[in-house]
């Protein structure tokens, strides 16, 4: 298996509401939807649905919850033996709350996600090994993503770090990732400096570069993308589609990516290709119900 994926796993529970409620207030006449999600998931289903065997090491709870998104993984092609289950801990889930104006409230609760430990990755090192491509993010462990890093790295294999949600991170983790994807206030975060246009954000680049970081690809949503490395810097205009909702974008051009460069392709048709999964999925609600298939992004950017 040339690319895995390591992260979280949560049951998104949403509900549709005229307005957010106030502290203390119920109100009725909301829709209900549950709504597979979990940065993780998300990326490795992308991935999967962009047309590569995809091995995804996560943590589940022995719950409703797990027992659907199990089955829903195996719908996807994701092989059962990397999705572990935790005794102890609930199915991660996140309660959103979505108003008729667009405005969201979201809570989180970890549940089995905070449990999935170096521990658990240790046994499946072997294949590890074998991997082109690592990707992760931010929603599991410090200590097992730090751990994941540098076991990439000491292995020689392409460590994609999608650092979010957005926290402040040591130099000795960056300087050993091939590539960081944070968006604009990740990128502001990682760098110290506000981020805000082009001109700010190749700064950001070329600071979070002298951090040891080989390449930085900083998204811009409408704007596109910025990739930075030792090359100098080159933007990327996103493809213009009627957005509809933009709930795992960044997910889908990460797991995008992942594939285009597990299956090395150039920046010049890798970073185009997660542009145009992650135009598509905007174009759909939902998180994972918004993710294109390979034959949808193909005819896509050759109809362009």
């Amino acid at each position: 298996m040339n690319l895995f994926v390591v992260g979280s796993s949560n049951m998104d529970l949403v509900i549709s509401l005229p307005r957010i409620p106030l502290a203390g207030e119920t109100i009725l006449g909301g829709k209900s939807s549950m709504i597979f999600g979990g940065k993780g998931a998300n990326q490795a289903v992308a991935a999967s649905r962009c047309g590569l065997q995809v091995g995804f090491i996560t943590k589940l709870g022995k719950d409703i919850f797990g027992d659907n998104i199990k089955a829903h993984f195996n719908n996807e092609g994701l092989a059962g033996q990397f999705i572990l289950t935790d005794e102890h801990e609930p199915t991660g889930i996140a309660q959103i709350f979505v108003s008729e104006q667009g405005e969201n409230v979201i809570a989180v609760a970890p549940g089995a996600n905070a449990q999935l430990t170096i521990n658990d990755i240790i046994p499946f090192e072997p294949m590890l090994q074998q991997a082109k491509v690592i990707l992760i993010q931010l929603e599991i462990p410090i200590e097992t993503v730090s751990y994941v890093v540098n076991f990439a790295s000491k292995n020689k294999i392409k460590v994609i770090l999608n650092p979010a949600p957005a926290r402040i991170l040591d130099d000795e983790l960056l300087n050993q990732v091939w590539l960081l994807t944070p968006n604009e206030s990740e990128a502001g975060i990682l760098a110290g400096i506000e981020v805000h246009d082009m001109e700010s954000a190749e700064k950001a680049g070329e600071i979070l570069l002298q951090k040891g970081i080989q390449n930085v690809i900083i998204t811009l949503g409408e704007n596109g993308c910025l990739l930075c490395n030792q090359q100098g810097s080159k933007h990327y205009p996103a493809f213009k589609l009627k957005a509809i909702d933009s709930t795992a974008a960044g997910d889908v051009f990460n797991g995008a990516l992942a594939v285009a460069i597990t299956n090395q392709l150039s920046w010049n048709m890798a970073i185009p290709f997660a542009n145009a999964a992650a135009a598509i999925s905007v174009t759909r609600y939902g998180a994972q119900t918004s993710i294109p298939y390979k034959v949808e992004v193909d005819n896509f950017l050759h109809s362009g």
